[in-house]
This record gives C-alpha cells, structure tokens and sequence, in this order.
C-alpha cells in the first residue's frame, strides 16, 4: 500500500511539464499570462497562480472580498489601477497615509518622479520630501491636505447631516462624497459604496488634522464601531477572500478578523519582505493557516515582488477595469 501511495504521489508531482514561454509580437498581456500556467520559472509561475486565484475569487458571487494595501504605493502611479479595482471588491484596509496621499493629489498635490540614491539632507534643505523613488515638494503634501480637511471638515460640522462622531470608514466616505477626482480612491469608493477601513487612521497628516480639530469642536471617533462592522463581516459571510498587497496593519486586519470565520478561502498576497525576521509582512501565507486566518484548503499564493510592477500586470490580465 506505501509503495503504491508512493507512486501515486509522484505521478502527481511529476503531471505538468515545463512549457516554454514564446512571445510574439502584438500579444496581450492576457495571453502573456496564459502562456505562463506551466512556465515553473519561480515567482512567475507564483504571478500566474495569483492571477487565477484572484480570477476565481472575483468570479465567486458567494464571496466577500477584500483589497488591502497600505500608503506607500498611493503616492506613485499605482493609485490609478487601485482607483480603478475598487468596484471590484466588496471593503478595503488601509492604513493612515493612503487618506493624506488621495486627498493630497486629488486636491492638486504635485508628486514628482524621484530617485532611490538622492542626498537626503540637501532634499530636506530644498523642502522635497522623498518617499522612494518619489520627490514631493513639503507644500504639495502636508498644507494641500490641511486646507482639504479644513474645507471639508468646516462644511461637515455647519451641515444638518453633522453626527458628532464617526469612525474611520465613515469619515473616509464623506471625503470621498466631496472629492471631484475620478482617479481618486476614496473617490471611487464613494461612488461604489464600497466602504474604506482604516484602523491606523490616527498615523498621518489627515490623523493630526483629527486630533487638532477635535480640541476645537464638538467631534469624537469611534474606531469600535467599524471594528464591529468587520466583525458582522466575519460572521455573516461563510465564503471570503482577498488581494492583499503589502504587510502591516492593513494585511493583518484582514486575516485577523477571518480567523473567527475559520479563515480566508481566497488569498493573494504580494510581498518584497523577508519572512526570517518573523515580520508580518515578511509571512507567508503558509504562516496564516497555522493561526487559522487562512484556511487549510484555500486557494492561496504569496508573490514576492514589487506591487508596482505586479499589480498593473495582473489587473491587465484580469482586464479589471
């Protein structure tokens, strides 16, 4: 019986041989991809099964599905295809700074193309902050997102509709009901009602903002109340998945809550972290399902790489649009 075992085991991890990849002039990124089902060939084949586990994800009505991402990419290009993937997703995790990044350029915020190897201490004297690779001129971030929050803040609290305290998700919708940029997040959220948690609201520009206003006006937040609506996420859906790019508070707030749902039957996480420091955002996926965040059976993939570079990819082959 062993030995036959044995066989059948290895007749399985020996069933798909590797395929050559051939490119050809005028190919889609779509058929790109499909080239690639059995291209072996290390985090490209991982690219391909995130794709199409993120394909099955989308395609299952059952499912609740979450997009996770923290602030650092909002402040690049990549804010357009994360604009343009909300419809797509039933809730999003963020973190602080994805609120001062989309308010920032949607009010006019000049982010610049930059370099990794400036000389910082001449930037700082110049008034150019560095976020990577990306050059923002002190002006364009910290007083564009000020005088938005006092705009919109000031014309919340004179309205009738003004509540006196409101968690994160809400205070994001408000701001995306007021936002004119189509190519805005909260913006499109907004518009597809598709809410925006951000349990580290209070870490940025926009949470400074919060803090001084409330010394000055009858405001309170509640982060309970949408931890209570993740909750109410987690027990009220039996099938739930999620893209998640990047680690942090963002990706942990998605599985934490799955955890008590016995965890996520979809996953996809990008990562560029290293799991030997025992980070989580250096964990794989793998990790997750020995705290029952991911379930033993779920479709799930951990692509190492740069989400700049795979997510314009996969949203392409997925034509999310």
């Amino acid at each position: 019986m062993a030995a036959d075992s044995a066989k059948a085991i290895r007749e399985r991890m020996l069933s798909r041989a590797v395929k050559d990849i051939r490119v050809r002039k005028g190919m889609r990124v779509s058929e790109l991809m499909d080239s690639m089902s059995a291209m072996g060939g290390f985090s490209g084949q991982h690219l391909y099964n995130g794709i199409e586990i993120t394909r099955a994800m989308l395609g299952d009505r059952s499912s609740f599905n979450f997009l996770s991402f923290p602030a650092d990419i909002v402040s690049t290009g990549l804010r357009g295809v994360l604009a343009d993937m909300v419809k797509h997703f039933d809730a999003i995790i963020t973190t602080g700074g994805m609120l001062d990044h989309d308010i920032a350029r949607s009010f006019g915020g000049r982010y610049c193309v930059g370099e990794f190897n400036a000389d910082d201490a001449y930037l700082h004297r110049l008034g150019i902050y560095r976020l990577g690779n990306v050059f923002i001129e002190q002006k364009e971030y910290g007083g564009k997102v000020e005088d938005a929050f006092t705009d919109v803040m000031g014309r919340l609290y004179k309205s009738k509709g003004y509540k006196k305290e409101y968690s994160a998700s809400e205070l994001a919708s408000e701001f995306g009901r007021e936002i004119r940029d189509e190519h805005s997040i909260l913006r499109q959220a907004y518009l597809h009602k598709v809410p925006i948690f951000n349990p580290g609201i209070l870490d940025g520009a926009f949470g400074t903002q919060l803090t001084i206003f409330s010394q000055t006006h009858d405001f309170r937040l509640n982060l309970i109340r949408d931890e209570l609506a993740l909750s109410n996420i987690a027990f009220d859906n039996k099938v739930t998945g999620a893209l998640m790019i990047g680690g942090g508070i963002s990706k942990h707030h998605v599985i934490w809550w799955n955890q008590f749902k016995g965890g996520l039957d979809y996953a996809v996480y990008m990562t560029t972290a290293t799991q030997f420091d025992g980070s989580l955002s250096g964990a794989r996926l793998t990790e997750a399902v020995s705290w029952g965040k991911v379930k033993e059976k779920a479709k799930y993939v951990t692509i190492d790489g740069d989400a700049t570079i795979i997510l314009p990819v996969m949203a392409a082959a997925l034509d999310l649009e």
